[in-house]
């Protein structure tokens, strides 16, 4: 059985249809990307999943439940949890703050402190930075925080947004090494991203959204080596 399973997913914005009745899993333990151009669907489908955008027709199912009716913060208790695209820490909190705020829904208190203390030894530089407000980190260093505070969930199922969205290639990389110790660690990953060549590499399963529909699929290698993939996305 899938983690996460959608099957014939339709999307609305108004009368506008954003998804046009897709379906794709995520099996426990992979590393799965949605690839695709600006305004393919991607984020579209994350919120939906998330229950940020209510579903016009569809399944979404987690573990085995359907989760089309389940409130934002109760999927995260669930054990899946989003890194939005464009970041979108606490501003005004402090990084240690938005550390806190990401572990909302964990009632042991010593053990979110544990939780803090493993996000600082992953993350140096918000050791640092910890009583630093948030809106005054750089990029990469708004990027870690966010996905550090995704982590004081301690989900089962992390999905990142476009995580590589406007770094540096230095800071590109270092994204994708810290998706990779995510995984070791035990974590499923849904991944959706605009760099297609780093994504695909580390997949173990891939997808390629355009206009709402899925259009390609495979392995994350498979993809790699598609002449469609690299004619599209990776400038071959």
């Amino acid at each position: 059985m899938a983690m996460l399973e959608v099957k014939d997913l339709e999307v609305y914005y108004g009368v506008i249809q954003a998804i046009k009745g897709i379906s794709f899993e995520v099996n426990e333990g992979e590393i799965v990307t949605l690839i695709g151009a600006n305004g393919a669907g991607k984020t579209t489908t994350m919120q939906s999943i998330m229950g940020l955008i209510p579903a016009k027709s569809g399944s979404i199912t987690y573990e085995g439940k359907s989760i089309n009716k389940v409130p934002t913060h109760k999927i995260v208790q669930m054990g899946m949890t989003q890194v939005p695209e464009g970041r979108r820490v606490f501003q005004e909190l402090s990084v240690y703050d938005n550390l806190v705020m990401g572990a909302y829904t964990r009632k042991d208190q010593k053990e979110v402190k544990n939780s803090i203390e493993e996000i600082y030894a992953r993350f140096p530089r918000l050791k640092e930075r910890r009583n630093q407000i948030a809106g005054t980190l750089s990029g990469g260093e708004q990027q870690m925080l966010a996905m550090g505070r995704a982590i004081m969930s301690k989900p089962k199922l992390l999905m990142l947004d476009e995580p590589s969205m406007g770094l540096s290639p230095l800071l590109v990389d270092e994204v994708f090494e810290i998706i990779k110790d995510f995984h070791k660690s035990g974590t499923t990953i849904l991944l959706v991203e605009q760099n297609a060549g780093k994504s695909l590499a580390i997949s173990d399963r891939a997808y390629v959204l355009e206009n709402g529909k899925i259009a390609l699929s495979g392995t994350g290698k498979e993809l790699l080596e598609s002449e469609e993939i690299k004619k599209a996305y990776l400038g071959g």
